[in-house]
């Protein structure tokens, strides 16, 4: 079924029906154990509810861990440049977004999503080319996450770049070469953290239109870090600064 996705779990599922219940063509659940308070919610969109056994939804989920629920929706829409201007519109605090430039491994992009929105970012940014789109293990290892932070895939990633420089948003960019450490710079304001492909890093163009480059102090003998993990450090410090 290319024009619906299958979602499970109890996070993904409320997550999916508070903010996007439109989505949603029908819940397939555990016989033996119906939420009631998921059921009302059912009730009041108008999506019906399919009551299975176990050995059923082990099958629809591909033996994932479902924990007793299973969505049937409607892909998530597209969204683009001008969505993005919207987002940028719609804030009323600094811009905290996370810009990935061609980041294949749909795992990795799946646990990026899952960070930037666990971490308070407002959008993810990614080029439409040589880039993983939102296919279904992505959304699986999101675990949630796409139903409330937007993906926005561009055309273009400089002129997207350069359009949010216009917009007073100032570009980190993860670079191991970078003289700066993460940990210098002031992640408090209006900011994108644009971080590369797995192994090659920021592609040359990207890294030309990062306003600084910023590298991870590290310690051991490992000399670079998966992108997920690095977009998690990297969040995880603009967060720890806009608190204190």
């Amino acid at each position: 079924m290319t024009d619906q996705n299958i979602l499970f779990g109890i996070h993904t599922a409320n997550a999916v029906l508070q903010t996007q219940p439109e989505r949603v063509i029908r819940i397939v659940v555990l016989k033996d154990r119906v939420d009631q308070q998921l059921l009302d919610i059912a009730a009041r969109h108008g999506i019906p509810v399919e009551k299975r056994t176990r050995q059923e939804l082990d099958k629809l989920s591909g033996n994932a861990n479902h924990q007793g629920i299973l969505l049937v929706c409607h892909p998530p829409k597209n969204l683009g440049e001008s969505d993005l201007a919207k987002i940028l519109e719609n804030l009323t605090v600094p811009a905290l977004l996370l810009i990935l430039d061609g980041v294949q491994d749909p795992h990795n992009l799946g646990a990026c999503l899952r960070s930037a929105e666990a971490l308070g970012a407002h959008a993810v940014i990614a080029p439409k080319d040589k880039s993983v789109g939102l296919t279904p293990t992505v959304q699986k290892v999101a675990s949630g996450a796409l139903e409330t932070i937007p993906f926005i895939q561009v055309t273009n990633l400089a002129r997207t770049m350069q359009f949010l420089k216009d917009q007073n948003i100032w570009l980190y960019g993860a670079d191991a070469e970078a003289s700066t450490l993460l940990f210098q710079a002031d992640l408090k304001g209006s900011i994108g953290l644009v971080l590369g492909a797995e192994g090659s890093g920021l592609r040359r163009l990207t890294k030309e239109n990062c306003d600084v480059l910023l590298k991870i102090p590290m310690q051991g003998s490992v000399s670079s870090l998966n992108v997920s993990v690095a977009t998690g450090i990297f969040l995880c410090e603009a967060l720890r600064q806009r608190l204190g």
